[in-house]
């Protein structure tokens, strides 16, 4: 049996080394589709079960798939990973004072059993000022993240306050992630 990362994620690949899990990394490959009229947690969901698919395809059906999906949700919309500066330069205007809500959507697949669940946590960023986010942008930092930023980084200096998983915000909640290994046979601890 092999434990498989089913993401490119830096994040996510260094939260499952911190637990001492030996894996291999192979990024979902296909389009990601949102189902029409999924919420939030429906739509994290729904991705990370798509990716634990793709891959699950190709591997052996001993094998533990973990797929994950991120977004931040703010204002009714979900603001997934900017496409260029401008939309980051938007989307952290947006939530500058404002709290916003980080959900993750996670699958562990094993054969013929799939456990999906999702994580919500909710972040407050303090005011930011406009040269703030235009520096914070020069770094490249935020263009591969969900809302534009990451807690676990410079973006640190912006969070005020969370409410929730904390490593949910990085990308892979961890605790209900060790809750649904252990539902498919992997004991952490």
């Amino acid at each position: 049996m092999a434990i498989i990362l089913a993401s490119g994620s830096p994040r996510r690949k260094q939260l499952l080394e911190m637990l001492g899990l030996e894996f291999q990394v192979i990024p979902a490959k296909g389009e990601e589709v949102i189902p029409h009229g999924a919420g939030p947690d429906e739509a994290v969901q729904a991705l990370s079960a798509q990716k634990a698919a793709s891959v699950a395809a190709e591997r052996p059906a001993e094998d533990v798939i973990i797929a994950a999906d991120t977004i931040v949700w703010y204002n009714g919309a979900i603001l997934g990973k900017p496409r260029d500066e401008q939309e980051a330069a938007r989307m952290l205007s947006s939530l500058s004072g404002n709290t916003h809500t980080v959900y993750t959507g996670v699958t562990v697949r094993k054969g013929d059993t799939v456990v999906t669940g999702a994580e919500e946590t909710q972040v407050r960023f303090r005011k930011l000022s406009g040269r703030e986010i235009d520096a914070y942008i020069a770094t490249g930092e935020p263009m591969d993240k969900a809302g534009a930023y990451g807690a676990q980084g410079l973006a640190s200096l912006f969070v005020e306050g969370i409410d929730g998983d904390f490593f949910n915000v990085m990308g892979l909640p961890v605790c209900r992630l060790g809750k649904m290994l252990k539902e498919v046979g992997v004991v952490l601890l």
